[in-house]
């Protein structure tokens, strides 16, 4: 089975890539920016016939695609999360009509959820960030392009190589520069939010299974932990799992991305049945993992 990674040189992409790599008979090929890939494509910029060219040539039996931007302006974002996707099923109606498109979506996309009540996927889709209304124009452009597609709505996913750009990665590069010291602080912004977290192999692992699915999928499943966790809380384990003998201050309001969602938590049943995948990592072990390959290493300068 030859499937096509778009962005998988990214967080969640190489997580993808690097399990469907294990599995037998799959041959994985590369697409995105990157020199290393197999095949030259940004979604932000190509246009549907190039693509659809590089499409045939690939020959793929399956297309997933883990390229996005969380940060950078509207236009940036809006080309990335909203462009790119539209551009693909034009290329994959064109040159591979019949390949399965599994597309990376946001939880985002929900906006601001009701506590005690896990977003289904029939919920409502009211985003306050750009970010989101950029996600929310992907998933729209995949489920109606009339291709064998599913969009995976990934909760907040935390794990090995979490980028900067996300709070679980930018903490453990704070906590990686305050090493062992007792007078470190760690100033952040209102932690009191809830957020749905899910291991980035878990993702990997549902990309995976949502490829190989008899039949047709939903349009759209959840893929989350299912439970609300309180920010503060992952970041006070995180800072355990460090080591760290220094304080963590709140100051003043959370990121853009952030703002006015107070709660978040996904319903991830219809996973459940439609591909027979429940999360199997738990958040210590996601923050382990995260410290794992975040941690000094020997030789490291330490400020």
């Amino acid at each position: 089975m030859r499937i096509l990674v778009l962005g998988f040189t990214g967080y969640l992409g190489g997580h993808v890539a690097g399990h469907l790599r294990a599995l037998a008979g799959v041959r994985v090929l590369g697409g995105g920016r990157s020199p290393a890939a197999e095949s030259g494509i940004d979604l932000a910029t190509a246009r549907a016939d190039e693509l659809a060219r590089i499409l045939a040539d690939a020959a793929p039996d399956a297309v997933v695609n883990c390229a996005g931007a969380t940060g950078g302006d509207a236009v940036t974002l809006t080309e990335v999360n909203s462009r790119g996707p539209a551009v693909l099923c034009a290329a994959l109606r064109k040159a591979a009509p019949t390949a399965r498109l599994v597309h990376l979506g946001s939880a985002a996309e929900y906006g601001p959820g009701v506590p005690d009540l896990p977003a289904t996927e029939s919920a409502p889709t009211r985003p306050l960030s750009v970010y989101g209304a950029t996600k929310l124009a992907g998933t729209v452009a995949v489920t109606t392009s009339g291709l064998d597609a599913v969009v995976l709505r990934v909760g907040n996913p935390v794990g090995a190589g979490a980028p900067a750009a996300g709070l679980p990665g930018r903490v453990a590069g704070l906590l990686r520069e305050a090493g062992q010291d007792p007078g470190a602080v760690l100033r952040l912004g209102d932690l009191s939010a809830y957020r749905d977290f899910v291991d980035a192999r878990d993702v990997a692992r549902a990309a995976a299974l949502a490829v190989s699915a008899p039949g047709p999928l939903p349009a759209v499943l959840n893929i989350g932990g299912g439970r609300a966790v309180a920010v503060r809380d992952l970041v006070r384990t995180l800072a355990r799992v460090a080591g760290f003998r220094g304080r963590i201050e709140e100051h003043g309001a959370d990121s853009a991305r952030s703002a006015q969602v107070s709660w978040q938590c996904s319903d991830i049943a219809a996973a459940a049945e439609a591909l027979g995948w429940r999360p199997s990592y738990t958040l210590d072990d996601s923050l382990a993992a995260l410290w794992s390959a975040a941690a000094p290493r020997e030789g490291d300068r330490i400020p």
